[in-house]
């Protein structure tokens, strides 16, 4: 668990979210920054063993339940939101993170299986829980509620050998402006965040695999000369989520250490 987080507020405070992806990396640490909160957290990840004991470990912070999901299974996904109103009655907030790796080939060279389950996860599997996410949130009293989808830097900016990653994170906020622009009239707030580099097994094997070193790298990727935190993210999520920002829907906030505005 995160011990180096910024001072959290219970801005959520018995407020129920779900959480996809939520067994590691920046999915764990929103579940854990939510439960500090004061949230009512439902985890969601298809790796059921490790998320069985993050679910266990985070019951420390406050009450968690998790549901081994695939996102991409549009009835695993109704099962999920059913689930989390069966266990704590409603569905106020949802974060849906979970999501593929980037790809690794040029798109001239792209693994066209690959492509398909990437977009079939990062685009519909985002796209199948916004529909049932928001179907809860217009059906329940009082109707409302805030979603938060994780975008990339890559919604902005293509990086090199990542042609669907950068589709489907292109797609998604197009995907959040029109779940907006949906929801809102019932009071369904949506919203994305887009990280830059985030410390992680996966960074940390681009850079051996680039033969450099995080000091040397970071400046290139960073106005603040280093990698952010998974924490760091979820602290987005959550001012995305809390009333705090009750007049925001539709935007896409870069949590990217000034990646796009790097000279």
């Amino acid at each position: 668990m995160a011990t180096d987080a910024a001072p959290i507020f219970p801005v959520l405070q018995d407020k129920v979210a779900i959480v996809t992806g939520a067994a590691q990396g920046m999915g764990l640490a929103t579940a854990e920054v939510f439960l500090r909160a004061g949230a009512k957290v439902v985890l969601a990840d298809i790796q059921a063993r490790l998320g069985e004991e993050v679910s266990q470990e985070l019951a420390l912070l406050g009450p968690v339940h998790f549901v081994a999901t695939d996102i991409s299974k549009s009835e695993e996904v109704q099962d999920l939101v059913a689930e989390a109103v069966r266990v704590f009655g409603r569905l106020d907030v949802a974060v849906n993170n979970a999501g593929l790796t980037p790809d690794r080939t040029a798109l001239l060279e792209f693994d066209e299986a690959y492509w398909r389950r990437l977009l079939d996860v990062n685009l519909t599997g985002t796209a199948l829980c916004c529909k049932y996410e928001m179907q809860q949130m217009r059906a329940q009293s009082p109707p409302g509620g805030a979603i938060v989808n994780i975008a990339s830097v890559n919604a902005y900016m293509p990086q090199p050998n990542m042609p669907a990653y950068t589709a489907a994170k292109h797609a998604l906020l197009g995907l959040t402006k029109h779940a907006a622009a949906e929801g809102g009239p019932v009071g369904i707030r949506v919203n994305a965040v887009a990280p830059g580099a985030i410390v992680s097994e996966l960074l940390a094997k681009g850079l051996e695999i680039m033969g450099t070193t995080p000091d040397e790298f970071a400046p290139k990727v960073s106005s603040l000369s280093r990698f952010g935190h998974a924490h760091e993210v979820a602290q987005g999520s959550l001012w995305l989520a809390s009333p705090a920002a009750s007049y925001v829907t539709g935007i896409c906030l870069p949590i990217d250490g000034g990646f796009l505005s790097k000279w």
